[in-house]
């Protein structure tokens, strides 16, 4: 999933947050003896993360998604389904929270900035990037989804195909979100018990 699901699946403890969303930049394992002078509920959000991946790439729905995906993008089929997830999410955010997208992503980025301490240096430029120009509720539109990927596709050269991915979305937008659906409640409940058992 991309970054506006798993700060949603975090729930409302800062903690959590800052450690899902910034779990792709924490490397290695996660042993007690690593994280013992960490916040505990940062750990938390970093093994949240760990889960929310291994949830996603491992269910069958995404699976189905991943392999239509591949017919256009290949080998990004992961990376461009994960987005396609993100703007269904984001255009149907109602269903998912009680505030409008535009008010929880602004709640969201001051969340962030008040948190940056816990931001590893190298995403710090990244997620500076991302509350300047409000990737978030970018994600609702396939404006700002093709923005998203006309940006992925400068990070590196093997990322360049990615750039016209949302071609794919808009001619497959009803099976994608058929998926989506299938998919995203399950991976919110088990989100949720995951959370509830790490702090127990």
């Amino acid at each position: 999933m991309n970054f506006l699901a798993h700060i949603l699946l975090s729930g409302e403890r800062e903690g959590v947050m800052m450690g899902n969303y910034v779990g792709d930049f924490v490397k290695g394992r996660l042993t007690e003896n690593k994280t013992a002078n960490w916040n505990p509920e940062y750990v938390i959000g970093l093994k949240l993360h760990r889960f929310i991946d291994s949830f996603t790439d491992t269910h069958e729905e995404v699976r189905a998604a991943k392999a239509v995906a591949a017919k256009a993008m290949g080998r990004l089929a992961g990376i461009v389904v994960d987005i396609y997830f993100d703007y269904f999410l984001a255009k149907h955010f109602a269903e998912y929270h009680q505030d409008p997208l535009f008010v929880y992503a602004h709640a969201t980025y001051s969340t962030i900035e008040k948190n940056e301490y816990l931001v590893p240096e190298e995403m710090i430029p990244m997620v500076r990037a991302m509350i300047r120009q409000d990737w978030l509720t970018g994600y609702a539109t396939f404006e700002g989804i093709d923005t998203t990927f006309q940006r992925l596709s400068r990070r590196a050269a093997y990322l360049e195909p990615i750039r016209v991915a949302g071609l794919d979305l808009r001619e497959n937008e009803a099976f994608y979100y058929e998926k989506f659906l299938l998919f995203f409640p399950q991976l919110q409940k088990s989100a949720a018990r995951f959370i509830e058992e790490q702090a127990a």
